[in-house]
């Protein structure tokens, strides 16, 4: 069944210059309906999974008056903001900028065309900024090259230096014309060298007096690429779909790691945001696009909400499945749409939908929504709501652009943040909100709680938020996924009951407390042998951080925090002794494999070279240890 999933409506600023802007899309597309399956225990120990990955709406500065300003008190806890959505042009197939609204579209899929040639430059680049609303506390001033969005990443990147800020390309609304660009070999080309040319190397057109060659270099660190869906007929009305969108969307993929590294100099990342539902998902080639990206978004939300109308209600992002699910099955087996599922035909693959699995859990996050699905109408029944009928979707509200059955964490005062009102379920492990009419699925404390511990337990990269647009002044949602990222978990391999629930009572969400900075006062190295810092209990660590612990000298495989070097986490690689002079001597005959040009490396992967030792910071290929993109730690002669 085709279900209606847009969630965002079209701004229009009224802007002294009355500049008509681009409203924009939603991340995820209609979920494909499913039947409980029970949910695979976990055998493996926890690791540290701590990729922090949100995205910030283009659009955030209209109605909502959210700031990239209001993003710079989250960027210490951040490793990637991706920047979300611009558009193919319908004609040339490449890259562009406009400023035209999308075309009316007020159920999110009945125009077939509302996307067409829709982009917002103003908002992007032209939009200038007071020093009230600025990421530096300083005005736009006449003359600069480029104002907007784009000029307040430029500050937000200048006060965060680690924070790698990404280009995302389609959207809901923007994914009518992947098919067509990714169809041939040169189309690819064209389309990827369009977008390089534009956004990493910053050519952008100069219009509305800002603008021109290379003004907006330096911003773009990569490309996300959000294609909704590769071969199927469940995005958008409209889309143009092809039987080789499958093979075309690796090949895409591939065409954008190869120009990027082709760049030198440093490394460029490239992720994507990919589809749940099974019936989606078997349109991929999970064994083969993972060598391309650094890492990908699965969009483990959307699975339920009100396209549905009359109900019955239900979870918008149940991580297993329920025996009482209602809901019915994905064709054409037999699985019903949940979280574990999702990740597990990554993963795993899935003989019944014919998908190979093989996408690497290292490089997949698990996505956590900032927003809710609602229903109102609802009785009780037995359980507060949960699994009943209801007259309608929830009343639309202003901040969300007025689309029925959607509302933000924030326009849900005295709902999502009153304790009575709360509701978890154990079986699902998600929560619900219900206050005796309206019927709200999404993101809690607990349900939080319970996913950063599948990351941690499933080995996965970390967890993508959509979005930041979302979030309360307090940013309550974000610290409880960073809060979980940095955390531990009770443990690993515990099948949840798949045997039917008593209804639960409210319970009382967690209070979020905010991550603290860094500790910079690190412990003294035992012995005062090792020259590298030593370990520091309370510090983050992202992927090839080294330090030294019990005279021993580590490096970091992915991002950690509190996780003993040579505990039973196996988040830290031993380079072995350290000498007097700080370099490690590890045994005679350590050296691991030759580094080799042609292989893909993940964070934390090892190679020898020129007689030292290596270790990977992050994902890479073609990037020589030693040389100037900085992509390896040097752990010594081997």
């Amino acid at each position: 069944m085709q279900h209606k999933v847009s969630r965002r409506a079209a701004w229009l600023s009224a802007a002294a210059a009355a500049v008509v802007v681009g409203g924009l899309t939603t991340l995820a597309g209609p979920p494909a309906q499913g039947a409980a399956v029970a949910p695979a225990a976990s055998t493996q120990a926890a690791s540290s999974g701590g990729l922090r990955v949100a995205y910030y709406d283009q659009w955030s500065i209209y109605q909502n008056a959210y700031y990239p300003k209001n993003v710079d008190a989250l960027a210490g806890n951040l490793d990637y903001l991706i920047y979300d959505f611009e558009n193919i042009d319908p004609t040339n197939l490449t890259c562009f900028e406009a400023t035209k609204a999308s075309d009316p579209d007020p159920a999110g899929e009945n125009n077939p065309n509302a996307g067409d040639g829709a982009g917002d430059a103003f908002a992007d680049y032209q939009k200038s900024f007071g020093s009230d609303l600025s990421v530096d506390g300083t005005a736009d001033a006449f003359g600069m090259p480029i104002v907007g969005n784009f000029h307040q990443l430029q500050e937000l990147k200048a006060r965060h230096p680690n924070l790698k800020v990404v280009l995302s390309l389609g959207g809901w609304t923007y994914s009518k014309y992947f098919s067509d660009a990714a169809a041939t070999d040169a189309s690819r080309k064209k389309l990827v060298s369009s977008c390089i040319d534009m956004f990493i190397k910053g050519n952008l057109p100069s219009q509305g007096g800002y603008g021109g060659p290379g003004t907006a270099a330096g911003i773009f660190d990569g490309f996300d690429i959000d294609w909704e869906y590769p071969g199927s007929t469940t995005g958008h009305l409209g889309n143009h779909v092809s039987a080789n969108d499958t093979a075309n969307f690796t090949a895409l993929l591939k065409e954008f790691r190869t120009e990027l590294d082709a760049l030198g100099g440093k490394h460029y990342s490239l992720s994507a945001a990919l589809p749940g539902g099974q019936d989606k998902i078997a349109k991929l080639q999970t064994d083969k696009i993972g060598q391309y990206m650094d890492f990908a978004d699965a969009m483990t939300y959307d699975m339920h909400g009100a396209w549905d109308a009359t109900g019955p209600t239900n979870f918008q992002d149940p991580l297993y499945g329920s025996p009482n699910d209602p809901s019915g099955t994905i064709p054409p087996g037999t699985e019903k749409y949940t979280t574990d599922s999702v990740i597990k035909a990554y993963t795993q693959g899935s003989s019944a939908y014919g998908i190979p699995g093989g996408f690497p859990a290292n490089k997949l996050t698990l996505g956590i929504p900032f927003y809710y699905r609602g229903w109102t109408g609802v009785p009780a029944g037995s359980n507060h709501g949960l699994y009943q009928s209801a007259s309608g979707p929830s009343a639309g509200k202003t901040l969300s652009g007025n689309v029925p059955g959607i509302a933000m964490y924030k326009e849900l005062s005295g709902v999502v943040d009153n304790p009575a009102d709360t509701f978890y379920d154990p079986t699902t492990q998600s929560a619900w909100f219900y206050d005796g009419t309206n019927f709200y699925g999404g993101s809690s404390a607990q349900s939080i709680k319970a996913r950063t511990d599948y990351i941690h337990c499933n080995n996965l990269a970390g967890a993508m938020m959509f979005s930041l647009y979302d979030l309360d002044p307090n940013a309550t949602l974000f610290h409880d996924v960073v809060n979980g990222l940095a955390g531990s978990t009770a443990g690993c391999g515990t099948t949840p009951p798949t045997t039917p629930t008593t209804p639960t009572t409210p319970t009382t969400p967690t209070t979020p407390t905010t991550p603290t900075s860094p500790s910079t006062t690190p412990t003294t190295p035992g012995g005062g042998s090792c020259s590298a810092t030593a370990w520091n209990a309370t510090q983050a660590y992202t992927g090839g951080a080294v330090v030294s612990y019990n005279g021993h000298q580590w490096t970091a495989k992915w991002w950690t925090q509190g996780d003993t070097p040579g505990g039973s986490q196996n988040v830290w690689t031993d380079n072995g002794v350290c000498s007097q002079g700080g370099t490690t001597t590890p045994p005679v005959g350590s050296c691991p494999a030759a580094w080799n040009a042609t292989q893909a490396y993940s964070g934390g992967a090892t190679v020898s070279y020129s007689g030292h030792k290596w270790t990977a910071k992050w994902w890479t290929q073609g990037d020589t240890p030693g040389g100037s993109q900085n992509v390896w730690a040097d752990n010594g002669t081997c």
